[in-house]
């Protein structure tokens, strides 16, 4: 009897086990790309790493989908709202306009958004300091050109994404005056052939360099900087294998980061509405490690400029006018 009485609390034990760990909550969460798609090997499939490691450390429910055009935005968000995601993640500020619709909406869904501030009461802003790290590889750039001529492709102008610009001319300026900097706007985040074609002309007019942020159109400038024999600087992971022998360094935007923390909040019960900033003293924005190609004189010149940064002697340039009261309204020209 006295057997059985065991037996019999263990069993309710077991099953007390099963009931609690049943209760435990399952967070679910899911992200909309923008136009470049999942598989850009930069902006968005960064943030589907995020997920990833989220669904791996967190036990969180991960999911996505893809935006062929502008217009999949909006329905994209209803869809994942209808299926009951804990978060919705908006990958990129073209979906600030939907997103805020989405958001007024249904006003007890938790949004998000990268490269936006937030636009609601249930959205959070998570935004990034890449004049920061941007600066950093047009240092390296300044430095490494063998023509005093570099280029900077963008995917498509807008105060976020022209933080890249300003970040850019700035560290190359200020390394190397006499350089001259090519620029090209691509006007989309998809078009590696357009990214490959605008790159094969500023290495035809004297570029040796060329950095990108464009998200997967980038992925045409790396290639036309294989086939070229030059150099080309990639954007927001570490691009170079890619293309070991032509991706000089990359600018860093931890977008992984950032999206795992919002899947971390949700999990905690911490995450609220409001606007997140990361940047090089938190490890938001960085330049890569990879450093095969790098010069000694670049990363002794890139390594002072972190410093620099750090210690709040270089206040890098993120806006418009901050860039012109430094360098002039003439000499970065992508945001006219």
């Amino acid at each position: 009897m006295k057997k059985f009485l065991c037996v019999l609390m263990a069993a309710f034990m077991l099953m007390g086990m099963v009931v609690s760990a049943n209760a435990e909550e399952t967070y679910r969460v899911a992200m909309v790309t923008d136009t470049g798609g999942i598989n850009d090997q930069s902006f968005n499939a960064l943030a589907w790493s995020g997920l990833q490691r989220a669904k791996e450390e967190l036990g969180v429910e991960v999911s996505y989908l893809e935006s062929i055009t502008e217009a999949d935005y909006g329905p994209n968000l209803e869809t994942l709202y209808d299926e009951g995601y804990d978060l919705i993640i908006c990958i990129g500020w073209m979906m600030a306009d939907a997103l805020t619709e989405a958001a007024t909406l249904h006003p007890e869904q938790m949004y998000a958004i990268i490269d936006n501030a937030s636009v609601g009461e249930n959205v959070v802003g998570v935004n990034f300091a890449t004049e920061q790290c941007s600066y950093l590889v047009g240092v390296a750039a300044g430095t490494m050109t063998e023509t005093n001529n570099v280029g900077f492709v963008i995917g498509m102008v807008s105060p976020v994404m022209n933080t890249f610009g300003y970040g850019y001319y700035a560290g190359v300026r200020d390394t190397n005056p006499d350089c001259v900097v090519q620029c090209y706007n691509t006007n989309s985040y998809g078009d590696a052939a357009g990214g490959k074609a605008a790159t094969i002309s500023m290495y035809a007019n004297g570029a040796d360099i060329v950095f990108h942020a464009a998200g997967g159109t980038g992925t045409g400038v790396i290639e036309a900087a294989k086939e070229q024999g030059k150099l080309a600087i990639g954007v927001d992971q570490d691009q170079s294998y890619l293309a070991p022998e032509a991706v000089l360094t990359s600018a860093l935007k931890r977008v992984d980061n950032g999206v795992f923390n919002l899947c971390q909040g949700i999990v905690d019960g911490t995450l609220e509405a409001g606007d997140v900033v990361y940047s090089l003293s938190d490890g938001g924005v960085d330049i890569a490690p990879s450093i095969d190609l790098m010069s000694e004189e670049a990363l002794a010149a890139v390594e002072a400029a972190k410093e620099n940064i750090l210690a709040g002697e270089v206040t890098v340039p993120a806006t418009q006018e901050a860039f012109d009261a430094l360098y002039g309204p003439d000499y970065y020209t992508l945001d006219d």
